[in-house]
């Protein structure tokens, strides 16, 4: 085998050479040699983190911003491709830092007598004992240590998932596949959440998380708007690219007037969009997400007005479209089908499309253009820094 120049990477992180081939661990610019080594090119660079390479939380920690904004812009650009859809322009992609990730999960279990607490291995169930990670907000990484300790301390089983989120008050933990019986475990518990400063400790036991220290009611703000925080409750990864997403909308949807917030969760969109004149409909199928946005409206005095629908099941039809000067949507990663047909076929001039699926929002994005509409914006997100986890925000636009 000759020579080979690694081209690209391909949509799971693997190098790509002309001919087709996939290198795992290689980053563009560098050369697959006959003996099947790599060496190494000007964008290849060491990873920041011990754990890269047996960790899944990461791909990409192997390759400099460059070679990783290109990638987040060709994984979008690429899925439209594919779909025919055709690209004017494409703003830089967008790349949250080190230490920014505001949100995540990590696992937790009893292995050879020791707790191990962290994110899988790629592809696998068992845990990597997380002793650093600079993906995360540094006061998540804080609590890895004694929420290690506090597992410890159990005797027997432990197999538990905990999700960690930065609130306004601090850190919101809740945990699941724990079990808190008696007075000393209480007391332990509630003394663990004392001491580490938590914003708010919820335990899931097997009939749903249940609040177990929460001295202020947790928020998080939305474009300066305090917005009750339930437990799970969907937030964007970062707060930077949380700003970059909502930047775009509101510029491209200046002057709309009335607006559907479509898929709103909390009102990440919906608030913003208030703040810049707009008078906007929120519309969520999540019960929780639906009841902390109106609650949160209420007391804004901004003008947005809160629907409780489940927009895939029952989409916002064609006549009551009409009735807005522009439609945002933000759905799961499926993407929206159902409501993407209703808005091919209203008479909305202006669409702003935000996904965590470039595959789902291409096929959409096509229906859009089929039905008239011009793909006038397109900005890539890559919040979850150094993996293949790609976000984007778009615009469309009908005369």
């Amino acid at each position: 085998m000759s020579e080979q120049t690694i081209l690209r990477l391909a949509a799971r992180g693997d190098g790509a050479t002309a001919t087709g081939a996939h290198v795992a661990g290689a980053a563009p610019g560098d050369v697959l040699l006959a003996d099947g080594t790599i060496r190494r090119g000007p964008h290849h660079i060491d990873p920041a983190c011990r754990h890269f390479g047996t960790c899944g939380g990461c791909q990409l920690q192997h390759i400099d911003d460059a070679a990783l904004r290109d990638f987040v812009t060709d994984r979008v650009t690429h899925a439209a491709a594919g779909q025919g859809v055709q690209l004017d322009v494409v703003a830089p992609a967008h790349l949250s830092p080190p230490g920014a990730r505001r949100r995540a999960t990590l696992h937790g279990a009893r292995v050879g007598g020791a707790v191990a607490l962290g994110f899988h291995e790629g592809q696998s169930h068992k845990i990597v004992d997380m002793r650093e990670c600079p993906v995360l907000a540094p006061e998540l990484v804080a609590l890895v240590g004694p929420l290690r300790r506090l597992l410890a301390r159990r005797d027997g089983r432990v197999a538990v998932d905990i999700d960690l989120t930065v609130a306004d008050q601090g850190v919101d933990v809740a945990i699941r596949g724990l079990t808190v019986e008696g007075l000393a475990q209480t007391e332990a518990t509630l003394d663990f959440a004392r001491d580490n400063g938590l914003a708010r400790l919820s335990l899931d036991q097997g009939y749903g998380p249940e609040s177990l220290w929460e001295p202020d009611a947790v928020t998080v703000s939305l474009s300066g708007v305090p917005v009750p925080l339930p437990p799970g409750a969907f937030l964007q990864a970062t707060a930077d690219g949380e700003a970059a997403l909502v930047g775009a909308a509101v510029e491209w949807l200046a002057g709309a007037g009335v607006v559907a917030d479509l898929f709103s969760g909390l009102g990440t969109f919906a608030f913003a969009l208030a703040k810049a004149g707009a008078r906007v409909l929120a519309a969520e199928v999540d019960r929780a997400a639906h009841l902390a946005c109106k609650s949160a409206a209420g007391r804004s005095g901004l003008i947005v007005h809160t629907l409780h629908r489940d927009l895939f099941r029952n989409p916002l039809l064609p006549d009551e479209l009409n009735r807005f000067g522009g439609v945002l949507l933000d759905p799961p990663r499926a993407g929206a089908k159902e409501q993407i047909g209703r808005i091919a076929a209203s008479t909305v001039k202006r669409v702003v499309y935000v996904s965590c699926n470039p595959a789902s929002w291409a096929r959409d994005a096509a229906a859009l253009v089929e039905a008239g509409y011009r793909l006038a914006g397109l900005r890539p997100v890559g919040q979850f820094r150094w993996t293949t986890h790609v976000e984007l925000i778009s615009l469309f636009v009908r005369d």
